[in-house]
C-alpha cells in the first residue's frame, strides 16, 4: 500500500471519527473515491444516504431501531402470511363464500397472494441473474437469515413461493414500456429455466435470495410503484457492497442496512422508474434531454452530429440514467462511479455530467460512424477506464 492511499485512509478515519462528522468535507473528500478497506466504503455510503446521522452519538441506538424494524416488515410480510397460506385449505372452513381463490374483492386474503406472487416472480426472475459474470450472489451467505431459515417455522417461504407457484413470470409487465433493452449487451444471459440454478440445501441461502427478499419487501411497503425491472441493478450494488464489508458486526445486518439505504436512495431516483412522470419536469425524459442540452453547450458539432442521425437520447440515455450506469461497467467500477455520484452537492446532477463526459470522450468515433455504428458503440460502451471518464465529467464541471 503506497504512502499516499494510506494518508487518504487516515484522511477518512479521522473525518468519520468526529463526534459531528462535517458533511462537506465528508463529500468533497469521498467524490474523489473511497478506500475498501476498513469498511470506510460501507460507512460512507450509510452517511451519504441518510441512513446514519452525522451525529456519531446516535449511530448505535437507530441501528438497533432500525434493524429492529426490518425484522418486523419480515414477521408482518412474509412470515405471517406464509403461515397462514400454509394454513389455508387444511379445513374446509378456509374457503368460504367470502374469501375463496376466484375471489376478485380486492380485500381478499387469496386476491393479495396472488397478486404479491405476480410481483415475486419477477422479482425473482431478475434477481438470479444479477451480475451473472461473478459467482458472489450465487453463493451461501455467511449470514442467512435466522427468522426464515429458523426450521422450528413452519410456513411458506418466498423460496416455496416461488417452485410452487404456476403462475408464469412472462405474464408480469411491469417492465418499462417503450424500452426494448434495459439489459446491457454486456451481461452474459443467464440460464432462465429454474431448474437451471443450483439451489442451496435447507438452512443456507444465496445472496441473490436475500435480495430477493430486500426487494419483495420495499414492492409491499410501496405499492404505488411495487417492483419495476432495473431496481434489482440498483440494490445489487449496495447489497454487495455492505456484504463484503470487513467488519463482520455490520456485514452480519447488511441485509437490513442495505434495504434502507435502497429506500433512501429510490426517494430520490423513482421518478425514473414511474412511466406517469416521464415528461415532467422530475421524469426520465427531461433528464435525457438535459444530457443532450449539455452536449449542445459542450461540444456543438457532436451533438448536431447526433442530431443527424436522429440518434434520440432515449435509445441510450435512458438505461444510462435510470440504472446509474449499473449496467454500462464491470461491478467494481460502478462502485466506483456510485462513491462520486452519491457525494454530488447537487445530486445526481454531476451523473449528467459523466454522460456528457461518456460522449465526448469518443466524439472522434462517434463524428465518423453511422447511425449503426454509433448505436453500436452507445449501446456497449468501449472505454472500461472510469477514472478517465470521472476526470473528463469533473472538467465539464469546471468549465461551467
Amino acid at each position: 500500500m503506497s504512502s499516499l492511499h494510506k494518508s487518504r485512509i487516515a484522511e477518512f478515519q479521522d473525518i468519520l471519527s468526529e463526534p459531528k462528522i462535517t458533511p462537506q468535507k465528508l463529500r468533497e473528500l469521498c467524490f474523489s473515491g473511497i478506500p475498501f478497506e476498513g469498511g470506510l466504503r460501507c460507512l460512507c455510503w450509510k452517511i451519504l444516504l441518510n441512513y446514519l446521522p452525522v451525529e456519531r452519538a446516535l449511530w448505535s441506538s437507530l441501528l438497533k431501531k432500525q434493524r429492529e424494524l426490518y425484522a418486523q416488515f419480515l414477521k408482518e410480510m412474509i412470515i405471517q402470511p406464509g403461515i397462514a397460506k400454509a394454513n389455508l385449505g387444511v379445513s374446509r372452513e378456509d374457503v368460504t363464500l367470502e374469501d375463496h381463490p376466484l375471489n376478485p374483492n380486492p380485500d381478499s386474503r387469496w386476491n393479495t397472494y396472488f397478486k404479491d406472487n405476480e410481483v415475486l416472480l419477477q422479482i425473482d426472475k431478475d434477481v438470479r441473474r444479477l451480475y451473472p459474470d461473478m459467482a458472489f450472489f450465487q453463493r451461501p451467505t455467511e449470514y442467512p437469515c435466522l427468522l426464515i431459515l429458523d426450521p422450528q417455522n413452519e410456513f411458506e417461504t418466498l423460496r416455496k413461493r416461488v417452485e410452487q407457484t404456476t403462475l408464469k413470470s412472462q405474464t408480469v409487465a411491469r417492465n418499462r414500456s417503450g424500452v426494448t433493452n434495459v439489459s446491457s449487451p454486456l451481461k452474459t444471459s443467464a440460464p432462465h429455466s429454474l431448474s437451471e440454478y443450483e439451489v442451496l440445501p435447507n438452512g443456507c441461502e444465496a445472496h441473490w435470495e436475500v435480495v430477493e427478499r430486500i426487494l419483495f419487501i420495499y414492492a409491499k411497503l410501496n405499492p404505488g410503484i411495487a417492483y419495476v425491472q432495473g431496481m434489482n441493478e440498483i440494490v445489487g450494488p449496495l447489497y454487495y457492497t455492505f456484504a463484503t464489508d470487513t467488519n463482520s458486526d455490520w456485514k452480519e445486518h447488511a441485509e437490513a442496512d442495505t434495504f434502507f439505504c435502497f429506500t433512501n436512495l429510490m426517494s430520490e431516483i423513482r421518478d425514473n422508474f414511474i412511466k406517469s412522470l416521464d415528461d415532467s419536469q422530475c421524469g426520465i425524459t427531461y433528464k435525457m434531454e438535459k444530457v443532450y442540452s449539455t452536449l449542445k453547450e459542450k461540444d456543438m458539432e457532436l451533438y448536431m452530429k447526433l442530431q443527424e442521425q436522429n440518434i434520440k437520447p432515449q435509445f441510450f440515455a435512458f438505461r444510462w440514467l435510470t440504472l446509474l450506469l449499473s449496467q454500462e461497467f464491470l461491478l467494481p467500477d460502478v462502485i466506483r462511479i456510485w462513491d462520486s455520484l452519491f457525494a454530488d452537492d447537487s445530486r445526481f446532477d454531476f451523473l449528467l455530467l459523466v454522460c456528457c463526459a461518456m460522449l465526448t470522450l469518443i466524439r472522434d468515433q462517434l463524428l465518423e460512424g453511422d447511425f449503426t455504428l454509433n448505436m453500436r458503440l452507445l449501446q456497449d460502451y468501449p472505454i472500461s477506464d472510469v477514472h478517465l471518464i470521472l476526470k473528463k465529467a469533473k472538467d465539464l464541471q469546471d468549465s461551467k
